[in-house]
């Protein structure tokens, strides 16, 4: 049987230009990771997105960044059947860490686009047995509804010329280029695969072309992944944790 083809991503919708933002409010953020500045912002189409930002990034041509799709189930809840909530934290521990960064948190992204309800409707279907591809499919959504437009035009806004991108998804390290953001380098974001989570995380890297390492240990345990996101058919209920890796994988160039 012939694997499954690889799904791409819906293109910018801004190629030849830049989203527009607006900077609402500023404040201080102690975190259990450190202390944070979070800006928050408002687009063109009035949704509102958050930035927390570490040390002074304006002028900096390598600082490391996250954009991070919304996901209340897994951001808010610590749901297993995504890794969003895991990557996260740790993308908020590394950029704390660093000492200067930021992790953009992106709005009316929940379910890769497609909003929470219809998300639910997408995990219904999972549990029958369709991956999180052919789940949208079937509710005539698209595969992958996100714009990175309004993530670009805040790091502008916040200065940053240039970033060190978290993130398994060279979509993303594609669609800040056309943004006009330069992109030094891909670092890879790992967080643990479970049982309920490792369907999911597989069809992630086998269609929509996530670089995505470990997923095919005899226990299926280790792993890692990018935002947004469903799935696993009952059974299993059980899960498992694979410890975290020892030392964060080597960034990569684009």
């Amino acid at each position: 049987m012939a694997p499954p083809s690889r799904v791409p991503s819906r293109p910018s919708a801004h190629p030849d230009g830049r989203a527009e933002v607006r900077r609402l409010a500023q404040a201080r953020i102690p975190t259990a990771h450190g202390e944070l500045r979070c800006v928050a912002y408002a687009a063109a189409d009035g949704v509102e997105h958050l930035a927390f930002v570490a040390g002074e990034v304006s002028g900096a041509a390598g600082a490391l960044v996250r954009l991070h799709s919304e996901c209340a189930t897994g951001d808010l809840m610590g749901s297993l059947r995504c890794d969003c909530g895991a990557q996260l934290d740790e993308a908020l521990r590394r950029v704390a860490a660093e000492g200067t960064g930021a992790v953009v948190y992106l709005r009316g992204h929940e379910g890769r686009g497609i909003g929470i309800a219809a998300k639910l409707r997408a995990y219904q279907l999972q549990d029958t047995g369709l991956d999180t591809v052919d789940a949208n499919v079937a509710l005539g959504l698209p595969v992958d509804g996100r714009d990175y437009g309004a993530g670009a035009a805040i790091l502008h806004d916040l200065g940053i010329t240039g970033v060190r991108l978290l993130t398994n998804n060279p979509d993303k390290v594609a669609a800040l280029a056309r943004h006009g953001v330069r992109v030094a380098g891909r670092v890879p974001l790992l967080a643990p695969a479970h049982g309920e989570s490792l369907r999911y995380l597989r069809t992630k890297r086998s269609r929509m072309g996530h670089l995505l390492d470990g997923l095919d240990s005899p226990a299926g345990t280790a792993g890692a992944a990018d935002t947004a996101g469903p799935d696993h058919p009952h059974p299993p209920r059980t899960t498992t944790t694979a410890p975290a890796p020892a030392a964060p994988p080597a960034e990569e160039s684009p």
